[in-house]
């Protein structure tokens, strides 16, 4: 095996417990060293983070590790939240990593993490980059990232050797078409499609089924759709950042208004939608379903979810990431619970997500593989 997972969980944060994390990955590849190491550490680990990332380089001998502080971690063994954990990944046999500068562009998505400061330059960026970041307690001055074996503020690498395909999971479920903008005000949202927002929202609940009591507003959110033609009400279009993108709700007013995180122009376009738990999982199974078209037999999974959709969201499971393993029980994987996610967009460059599952799938190289679905 070229590569394995391991998740372990103590009561300190110490390097101790990353170190064991990955002995444990490394003996069930078989190897004697790692090619590459990704390494993502709950908050707890804050304080301690370059003296683990460094006792785990000099463990795994290899300077490619890879990671961040997140939230809390998971891998295919389970789930930590609210204590001390340390996942791993590690990369041997024909898998390795490599930083994104190598002067070998693969053509491949970049595995990317970092604070909750989205770099411009990756929203601009000809590279595609999937991965996630945190912006939660790890202090004001503290870099939440490593890259080489040191802390940074983000973090970018290339996985050599294996071919990577990209799915996300917004977790929407839409509540009819999209209508037109009529009036806003800076990020207040006053009229679209002929009525106040807030009547219009109203509507498009009721429509749905949505009665009394009405579901939390944190459960709602407005999507942008610049091609109308392209949003369907029967299911969550793909938001990769492209034609579709979802905006959260800040407040609904008694005045009629609703006030969003996006100033919004009259004419643009508008759909409200809805994420509740069923709603999400059916999106999960079907961004699964479409990576398993991609890479029918992968190698493992780097999974990047929101602390919003793992288990505070689902009653103290992650239905999400057991949708993955029902369809890849065996597969190794390796994810975090961030405060963003970043995917690809339409327009060649990338964006940071929320509420959202970004999954990669690393498979052999497409000229390499003896059996690979046709993309």
């Amino acid at each position: 095996m070229s590569v394995a997972s391991a998740l372990v969980a103590g009561n300190d944060p110490l390097p101790g417990l990353a170190e064991q994390a990955l002995a444990e990955a490394l003996e069930k590849t078989g190897a004697r060293q790692a090619n590459g190491v990704l390494l993502f550490l709950t908050p707890e680990f804050s304080h301690h983070a370059q003296q683990t990332v460094i006792a785990v380089a000099r463990a795994a001998r290899c300077t490619q590790l890879v990671g961040g502080i997140a939230a809390g971690v998971f891998t295919d063994s389970g789930w930590v939240l609210d204590r001390p954990a340390a996942a791993v990944l590690v990369l041997a046999g024909d898998l390795s990593l490599g930083p994104p500068d190598l002067g070998v562009d693969t053509g491949e998505p970049l595995l990317a993490y970092g604070d909750g400061s989205f770099p411009g330059a990756w929203a601009v960026s000809g590279r595609q980059r999937c991965g996630g970041s945190f912006a939660g307690n790890a202090g004001r001055n503290e870099r939440v990232a490593w890259q080489q074996g040191r802390l940074a503020a983000h973090c970018s690498v290339q996985v050599l050797g294996a071919h990577v395909d990209v799915d996300v999971s917004p977790g929407w479920r839409l509540l009819g078409g999209p209508h037109a903008v009529d009036n806003s005000r800076a990020y207040e949202l006053l009229g679209i499609g002929g009525y106040a927002a807030r009547d219009s929202l109203l509507r498009a609940l009721q429509a749905a089924g949505y009665s009394e009591p009405q579901p939390a507003m944190r459960s709602l959110c407005a999507v942008l759709v610049a091609d109308a033609g392209s949003a369907s009400t029967q299911e969550c279009p793909r938001l990769l950042g492209g034609a579709q993108r979802p905006i959260a709700i800040i407040d609904i007013s008694d005045n009629g208004s609703v006030t969003l995180a996006e100033r919004i122009a009259p004419g643009q376009r508008l759909a409200w939608a809805i994420r509740l738990p069923q709603a999400a999982v059916d999106d999960m199974r079907q961004s699964v379903a479409r990576l398993a078209a991609l890479a029918a037999d992968p190698q493992a999974a780097v999974v990047f979810s929101c602390i919003g959709r793992g288990p505070y969201f689902h009653d103290g499971e992650d239905r999400d990431v057991d949708c993955l393993r029902e369809r890849f029980p065996q597969l190794p994987l390796i994810g975090v619970y961030g405060t963003g996610q970043i995917a690809p967009n339409a327009a060649g460059g990338n964006r940071l997500l929320q509420n959202a599952v970004v999954t990669a799938l690393l498979s052999q190289p497409i000229g390499n593989a003896d059996v690979q679905s046709e993309p």
